[in-house]
């Protein structure tokens, strides 16, 4: 008996050890399975975890406590989670901006084909930095265009993630099917099948991270029906079951990628996808609008996750994708702000005010999403999509320590009582601390990470620099 003390003692000594940080006085939205609320609560954190959560004040005689914040005035929430983006729109805002999608991208496509290395970090730099200021703690990037002799496209990406402290998932992205094969993207700006697929498992085998605590995981992702082949997407599915990764790629977007895909494959997209072994629940598609019952009740049943993307989908024109349909089905449902290229504003805690907006347009649908639901969709619901559930997108003891302090008190919201509608249906609240692995980003609405000034010069100087070499064709 005498024997097992020493290694008992040990343990709870490192526990005492770990570093603390305690958040007390501030309302609380769990996001947890009950929907778990405090009015006035604390959250403890112990290294890079969740210690304990709860009304009232922290636990008396904590350990190695190294920072105490008084939340007064604050809620407190799972830090958000983006499910669909594209960092290198980045530098080409602005543009386009009365086109629908396929127009759209008949225009930007020649101007995207010209990015660089430096391009795409500054890029990324930029689409970080204003996600993680707006509460993002868990970012991804769908990036599919690597012209020839563009360089390290992924790394350099990866690389502006790891400086800016944010958990990330690099959706390596390909196309296949060009001009020349009935596509949309030029003949230089695609990969063949082969290149596509090598380059991929390359990303994977050198940057994913499976572990409970990953800064950066992969996942296999093919652009869209209409810039890649047949072949891509079932040998891409292959590959991602293979590598034990997950899937992303577009899907059901606008009418007439639905009549695309009749006419090419006779089959809708769902269909289409179904055939080529991209549904389940290792699966998710960005913006899914045009869906009807049969394509919900397949994603229910395979239990594919959805980016519900509000802004970008009204900004093209795309429609009003079906999320509360989706909800009442079972659907994964999460939010993402898509390319800054159809959603300039590149935040995404104005998505959950977007999301519950768009989905009550039309008549009687004053109750198809509430202010709860938004929420959840921007956080747990994110991390369901990411397959991370497990370890962000709620407040639960064991969990990993991604958590943002909105500040509630001032003018835009001190006279709304619930603090959960105030961040929701209120203008974009103040981040006065944002926690990723339990280390603060950003401090009073400044990242702490990286130079936000320094990245606007750098993100013009790499704007204006793409504009002029595509102006030169």
């Amino acid at each position: 008996m005498a024997g097992s003390a020493a290694p008992d003692s040990a343990a709870g000594a490192l526990v005492d050890a770990v570093e603390r940080i305690v958040i007390e006085n501030c309302a609380i939205a769990t996001v947890d399975a009950h929907d778990t609320e405090y009015a006035s609560g604390h959250v403890v954190v112990a290294g890079n975890r969740i210690e304990s959560v709860g009304a009232g004040k922290a636990p008396e005689g904590l350990a190695n406590v190294v920072r105490r914040v008084d939340g007064t005035g604050h809620l407190v929430t799972p830090g958000l989670v983006n499910t669909h983006h594209h960092f290198y729109q980045w530098i080409t805002r602005g543009l386009a901006t009365d086109h629908n999608l396929f127009n759209w991208l008949v225009a930007l496509y020649p101007i995207w084909a010209r990015i660089d290395e430096p391009m795409a970090r500054s890029a990324a730099q930029g689409s970080l930095a204003m996600m993680a200021r707006g509460g993002v703690t868990t970012a991804m990037d769908h990036h599919y265009v690597y012209p020839h002799g563009a360089g390290d496209l992924s790394g350099a990406i990866i690389g502006a993630a790891r400086e800016t402290g944010v958990r990330f998932t690099l959706a390596r992205g390909s196309m296949d099917r060009s001009e020349k094969d009935g596509g949309l993207p030029p003949d230089f700006a695609v990969e063949t099948l082969e290149g596509a697929l090598a380059a991929t498992e390359e990303t994977v085998k050198l940057h994913h991270d499976a572990s409970f605590d990953a800064m950066t995981q992969v996942a296999v992702a093919p652009c869209s029906p209409f810039s890649i082949s047949t072949e891509l997407l079932k040998q891409g599915a292959e590959l991602a079951r293979r590598l034990g990764v997950r899937m992303h790629t577009h899907g059901s977007e606008t009418v007439e990628e639905e009549k695309w895909c009749h006419e090419l494959f006779g089959m809708g997209p769902t269909d289409y996808f179904e055939s080529t072994g991209w549904l389940g629940e290792d699966v998710w598609m960005a913006h899914c609008v045009h869906m009807n019952d049969s394509d919900i009740e397949a994603f229910a049943r395979t239990r594919t996750g959805v980016a519900h993307c509000p802004s970008s989908n009204a900004r093209l024109a795309a429609g009003i994708a079906r999320v509360p349909d989706m909800l009442k089905a079972g659907v994964p449902v999460g939010l993402g702000v898509d390319g800054t290229a159809s959603n300039e504003s590149g935040e995404l805690h104005t998505e959950l005010r977007n999301a519950l907006l768009i989905n009550r347009l039309g008549a009687h649908r004053e109750a198809a999403l509430n202010a709860r639901q938004a929420l959840r969709l921007g956080t747990y619901g994110g991390a369901q999509v990411l397959g991370r559930a497990a370890q962000i997108g709620s407040l639960e003891a064991g969990k990993l320590a991604d958590l943002v302090l909105w500040k509630l008190d001032t003018l835009a919201h001190s006279s709304i009582a619930d603090p959960v509608v105030a961040l929701v249906f209120g203008a974009a609240a103040p981040v006065t601390l944002s926690l990723v692995n339990g280390k603060a980003i950003v401090e009073n609405s400044r990242l702490t990470t990286v130079d936000e000034d320094a990245i606007a010069r750098t993100t013009r100087a790499e704007a204006q620099r793409l504009a002029r070499i595509a102006a030169q064709g």
